[in-house]
C-alpha cells in the first residue's frame, strides 16, 4: 500500500469508492431519502473537500489503483474512512487511520476525535478505541453511530 495526500484529480475515484460502499448506510433500499448524503459524496463535493483548508484527505493505492481513502475535518473529526471490499480485513483501514491521526496530532489535536460510524463499522472503530457518544442516529435516509476517541486521558 502506498499512501499519499489526495489531490483534486482523485475526487472522481474517491466519490466512486464511497458510493460503491454506501448501500449498507441507507435506511430504505436504493437510497431513497438519502439524497443529501449522496450529494455530499459527489465528485463536486469531494473536490471541494480536498481543496478546503479544514480537510485533510489521504488516499491509499495498490498497483496504481485507489483502494482506500481517509479524511479528517477540522483536525478532529474522522470524516471519511473507506476501503475497497477486496482490501478490507487486511489492516488498511487501521493504517490509514493511524496516518490521519498522527497528522492531526502533529497539527495540534490533543488526542480527541469524533466519527459518525456506519452501523456496520462500529466494531472496527471500537477496535481503534472509539466509544459510542450517544444513541445511533437516523437522519436524511442514513443511519450512523456517533462515537468519540479521547486519548488525552480526561
Amino acid at each position: 500500500m502506498q499512501a499519499r495526500i489526495a489531490t483534486i484529480e482523485d475526487a472522481s475515484q474517491i466519490s466512486a469508492l464511497i458510493r460503491g460502499l454506501s448501500d449498507p448506510f441507507f435506511v430504505a433500499p436504493g437510497g431513497e431519502g438519502a439524497e443529501l448524503f449522496m450529494q455530499s459524496i459527489s465528485k463536486a463535493a469531494i473536490q471541494g473537500y480536498v481543496t478546503a483548508s479544514n480537510f485533510v484527505y489521504q488516499v491509499a493505492e495498490s498497483e496504481g489503483r485507489l483502494v482506500g481513502v481517509v479524511a479528517v475535518r477540522d483536525n478532529s473529526h474522522l470524516y471519511h474512512l473507506f476501503i475497497t471490499a477486496e482490501f478490507q480485513g487486511r489492516g488498511m483501514a487501521r493504517n490509514l487511520w493511524q496516518l490521519a491521526k498522527a497528522q492531526a496530532v502533529r497539527a495540534g489535536n490533543p488526542g480527541r476525535f469524533t466519527v459518525n460510524s456506519s452501523l456496520g463499522a462500529v466494531p472496527v472503530y471500537k477496535r481503534f478505541g472509539f466509544v459510542p457518544s450517544q444513541p445511533a442516529v437516523t437522519k436524511h435516509g442514513i443511519s450512523f453511530q456517533p462515537m468519540v476517541l479521547n486519548e488525552r486521558g480526561g
